[in-house]
Protein backbone atom coordinates (compact mmCIF):
# COMPACT_ATOMS: atom_id res chain seq x y z
CA UNK A 1 0.00 0.00 0.00
CA UNK A 2 1.26 3.44 -0.93
CA UNK A 3 1.42 5.97 1.91
CA UNK A 4 1.33 9.71 1.24
CA UNK A 5 2.65 11.91 4.02
CA UNK A 6 1.29 15.44 3.88
CA UNK A 7 -1.73 17.63 4.66
CA UNK A 8 -4.35 17.81 1.92
CA UNK A 9 -4.33 21.65 1.93
CA UNK A 10 -0.80 21.56 0.49
CA UNK A 11 -0.99 22.05 -3.27
CA UNK A 12 1.95 19.69 -3.71
CA UNK A 13 0.22 16.96 -1.74
CA UNK A 14 -2.87 17.58 -3.84
CA UNK A 15 -0.92 16.70 -6.98
CA UNK A 16 -0.03 13.29 -5.59
CA UNK A 17 -3.57 12.60 -4.40
CA UNK A 18 -4.95 13.58 -7.82
CA UNK A 19 -2.43 11.25 -9.47
CA UNK A 20 -3.51 8.36 -7.26
CA UNK A 21 -7.20 9.05 -7.79
CA UNK A 22 -6.85 9.40 -11.56
CA UNK A 23 -4.82 6.18 -11.86
CA UNK A 24 -6.85 4.30 -9.22
CA UNK A 25 -3.78 3.64 -7.10
CA UNK A 26 -4.72 2.47 -3.58
CA UNK A 27 -3.20 4.75 -0.96
CA UNK A 28 -3.47 6.04 2.56
CA UNK A 29 -2.63 9.61 3.47
CA UNK A 30 -1.17 10.74 6.78
CA UNK A 31 -1.36 14.39 7.82
CA UNK A 32 1.97 16.17 8.16
CA UNK A 33 3.16 19.73 7.77
CA UNK A 34 1.51 23.01 8.66
CA UNK A 35 -0.56 22.82 11.83
CA UNK A 36 0.08 19.07 12.04
CA UNK A 37 3.82 19.50 12.54
CA UNK A 38 5.76 16.20 12.31
CA UNK A 39 8.03 17.34 9.47
CA UNK A 40 10.74 18.58 11.85
CA UNK A 41 10.98 15.27 13.70
CA UNK A 42 13.98 13.01 13.24
CA UNK A 43 11.75 10.25 11.89
CA UNK A 44 10.33 12.51 9.19
CA UNK A 45 13.70 14.03 8.33
CA UNK A 46 14.99 10.51 7.77
CA UNK A 47 12.47 10.33 4.93
CA UNK A 48 12.87 13.91 3.68
CA UNK A 49 15.75 15.99 5.05
CA UNK A 50 14.07 19.13 3.67
CA UNK A 51 11.19 18.79 6.18
CA UNK A 52 8.65 19.35 3.40
CA UNK A 53 5.58 17.53 2.12
CA UNK A 54 4.74 15.32 0.34
CA UNK A 55 6.68 12.15 0.86
CA UNK A 56 5.53 8.78 -0.42
CA UNK A 57 6.49 5.42 1.01
CA UNK A 58 5.92 2.30 -1.06
CA UNK A 59 7.25 -0.81 0.67
CA UNK A 60 10.88 0.17 1.36
CA UNK A 61 10.94 2.89 -1.30
CA UNK A 62 10.81 6.52 -0.11
CA UNK A 63 10.45 9.48 -2.50
CA UNK A 64 10.00 13.23 -2.11
CA UNK A 65 9.45 16.20 -4.50
CA UNK A 66 5.88 16.31 -5.79
CA UNK A 67 6.53 16.42 -9.52
CA UNK A 68 9.06 13.62 -9.25
CA UNK A 69 6.53 11.55 -7.31
CA UNK A 70 3.89 12.15 -9.98
CA UNK A 71 6.30 11.15 -12.74
CA UNK A 72 7.26 7.99 -10.87
CA UNK A 73 3.64 6.97 -10.31
CA UNK A 74 2.74 7.78 -13.92
CA UNK A 75 5.63 5.71 -15.28
CA UNK A 76 4.64 2.78 -13.08
CA UNK A 77 0.86 2.90 -13.25
CA UNK A 78 -0.16 5.30 -16.00
CA UNK A 79 1.55 4.26 -19.23
CA UNK A 80 -0.73 4.94 -22.16
CA UNK A 81 -3.06 7.12 -20.06
CA UNK A 82 -1.67 9.94 -17.92
CA UNK A 83 1.77 9.05 -19.27
CA UNK A 84 1.34 8.86 -23.06
CA UNK A 85 3.08 6.12 -25.01
CA UNK A 86 3.85 8.54 -27.82
CA UNK A 87 7.09 10.23 -26.82
CA UNK A 88 6.16 13.58 -28.33
CA UNK A 89 2.83 13.65 -26.51
CA UNK A 90 4.64 12.65 -23.33
CA UNK A 91 7.11 15.49 -23.83
CA UNK A 92 4.27 17.97 -24.25
CA UNK A 93 2.61 16.83 -21.01
CA UNK A 94 5.98 16.84 -19.24
CA UNK A 95 6.59 20.39 -20.44
CA UNK A 96 3.40 21.66 -18.79
CA UNK A 97 4.44 20.01 -15.55
CA UNK A 98 7.71 21.94 -15.66
CA UNK A 99 5.85 25.11 -16.67
CA UNK A 100 3.75 24.80 -13.54
CA UNK A 101 6.84 24.81 -11.36
CA UNK A 102 9.09 27.27 -13.16
CA UNK A 103 6.66 29.73 -14.77
CA UNK A 104 3.21 29.63 -13.19
CA UNK A 105 4.44 29.11 -9.60
CA UNK A 106 6.99 31.93 -9.82
CA UNK A 107 4.37 34.33 -11.13
CA UNK A 108 1.63 33.50 -8.66
CA UNK A 109 3.43 32.64 -5.44
CA UNK A 110 3.80 36.16 -3.99
CA UNK A 111 0.09 36.81 -4.52
CA UNK A 112 -0.86 33.55 -2.86
CA UNK A 113 1.37 34.01 0.16
CA UNK A 114 0.53 37.67 0.48
CA UNK A 115 -3.24 37.30 0.26
CA UNK A 116 -3.82 33.90 1.81
CA UNK A 117 -0.96 33.21 4.21
CA UNK A 118 -0.17 36.74 5.46
CA UNK A 119 -2.17 38.89 7.87
CA UNK A 120 -3.67 41.93 6.12
CA UNK A 121 -1.63 44.43 8.16
CA UNK A 122 1.62 42.73 7.13
CA UNK A 123 0.98 42.43 3.38
CA UNK A 124 3.38 43.88 0.83
CA UNK A 125 0.84 45.14 -1.67
CA UNK A 126 3.45 46.07 -4.29
CA UNK A 127 4.72 42.49 -4.38
CA UNK A 128 1.18 41.16 -4.42
CA UNK A 129 0.11 43.43 -7.27
CA UNK A 130 3.21 42.56 -9.30
CA UNK A 131 2.50 38.88 -8.77
CA UNK A 132 -1.15 39.24 -9.80
CA UNK A 133 -0.11 41.07 -12.98
CA UNK A 134 2.48 38.41 -13.79
CA UNK A 135 -0.07 35.67 -13.23
CA UNK A 136 -2.51 37.34 -15.62
CA UNK A 137 0.20 37.02 -18.27
CA UNK A 138 0.91 33.34 -17.75
CA UNK A 139 -2.80 32.54 -17.51
CA UNK A 140 -3.25 34.14 -20.92
CA UNK A 141 -0.66 31.72 -22.28
CA UNK A 142 -2.51 28.76 -20.78
CA UNK A 143 -5.90 30.00 -21.98
CA UNK A 144 -4.58 30.33 -25.54
CA UNK A 145 -3.07 26.84 -25.39
CA UNK A 146 -6.41 25.35 -24.34
CA UNK A 147 -8.45 26.99 -27.10
CA UNK A 148 -10.32 24.25 -28.94
CA UNK A 149 -8.89 21.53 -26.67
CA UNK A 150 -10.44 19.28 -24.08
CA UNK A 151 -7.13 18.68 -22.31
CA UNK A 152 -3.54 19.82 -22.78
CA UNK A 153 -2.58 16.63 -24.62
CA UNK A 154 -5.06 14.24 -26.20
CA UNK A 155 -8.48 13.31 -24.89
CA UNK A 156 -7.76 12.78 -21.19
CA UNK A 157 -5.71 14.36 -18.40
CA UNK A 158 -1.99 13.69 -18.31
CA UNK A 159 0.77 14.58 -15.86
CA UNK A 160 0.46 18.16 -17.12
CA UNK A 161 -3.05 18.44 -15.69
CA UNK A 162 -2.09 16.60 -12.51
CA UNK A 163 0.61 19.19 -11.79
CA UNK A 164 -1.21 22.30 -12.99
CA UNK A 165 -4.87 21.98 -12.09
CA UNK A 166 -4.55 22.11 -8.28
CA UNK A 167 -2.60 25.35 -8.46
CA UNK A 168 -4.78 26.93 -11.15
CA UNK A 169 -7.89 25.92 -9.18
CA UNK A 170 -6.43 27.79 -6.23
CA UNK A 171 -5.70 30.86 -8.38
CA UNK A 172 -9.24 30.92 -9.77
CA UNK A 173 -10.58 31.04 -6.22
CA UNK A 174 -8.28 33.75 -4.89
CA UNK A 175 -9.75 37.17 -3.97
CA UNK A 176 -8.38 39.05 -6.97
CA UNK A 177 -9.86 40.56 -10.12
CA UNK A 178 -8.92 38.43 -13.10
CA UNK A 179 -9.30 38.87 -16.86
CA UNK A 180 -11.63 36.35 -18.45
CA UNK A 181 -10.00 32.98 -19.13
CA UNK A 182 -12.91 30.85 -20.36
CA UNK A 183 -10.80 28.02 -21.73
CA UNK A 184 -8.91 27.65 -18.47
CA UNK A 185 -12.08 27.83 -16.39
CA UNK A 186 -13.81 25.16 -18.47
CA UNK A 187 -10.70 22.94 -18.35
CA UNK A 188 -10.41 23.16 -14.57
CA UNK A 189 -14.13 22.40 -14.18
CA UNK A 190 -13.76 19.41 -16.52
CA UNK A 191 -10.90 18.00 -14.48
CA UNK A 192 -12.57 18.75 -11.15
CA UNK A 193 -15.59 16.71 -12.26
CA UNK A 194 -13.49 13.58 -12.79
CA UNK A 195 -13.91 10.84 -10.15
CA UNK A 196 -11.79 11.44 -7.11
CA UNK A 197 -10.38 14.85 -8.02
CA UNK A 198 -12.70 16.50 -5.51
CA UNK A 199 -10.74 14.78 -2.74
CA UNK A 200 -7.72 16.89 -3.63
CA UNK A 201 -9.06 20.22 -4.87
CA UNK A 202 -9.35 21.70 -1.40
CA UNK A 203 -8.82 25.41 -0.85
CA UNK A 204 -6.51 26.55 1.95
CA UNK A 205 -8.10 28.23 4.94
CA UNK A 206 -7.74 31.99 4.70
Amino acid sequence: MLTIHGRITSVNVQKVVVACEEMRIPYVRKDAGGAFGIVKTDAYKAMNPNSLVPVIVEDDFVLWESNTIVRYLAAKYGKGTVYPDDLRQRAHSDRWMDWQMYTFFRAYNDAFWGLIRTAEAERDMKKIEASVTATHGVMAILDKELAGKTYLVGDRPTIGEIALVPMVFRWLNMPVTRPSAPNVEAWVARCAARPGWDKALILPVV
